[in-house]
């Protein structure tokens, strides 16, 4: 299999060898996709769990357990949040 690489890719893969961090060219490549590999599962987690909560908040709206907002109201709920999560910021 042949690559086609861009300069700046080319420049990182080299730099990387000459670095010592890894013997090869190919070494870096399949390290490199190892990752890719890797973001794609956790993306997938993160999707099926999105999938997860929007199936609960379905069902809970089916049994009525849900309460009326206006958009004032969710942005006010969100900068308590903010400023619980950052208490040392100003909203």
């Amino acid at each position: 299999m042949n690559v086609s690489l861009t300069p700046e890719l080319e420049k990182l893969v080299l730099d990387k060898v000459a670095s010592g961090m890894y013997s090869s060219a190919s070494e870096v490549i399949r390290e490199s996709l190892r990752l890719l590999k890797e973001r794609d599962a956790l993306e997938n987690i993160r999707l099926e769990e999105l999938r997860k909560h929007i199936q609960v908040g379905i069902s809970q709206a089916d049994n009525g357990q849900y309460s009326e907002m206006t958009i004032p109201d969710i942005k006010a709920q969100g900068r308590q949040r903010l400023s619980e999560m950052n208490p040392d910021s100003d909203p």
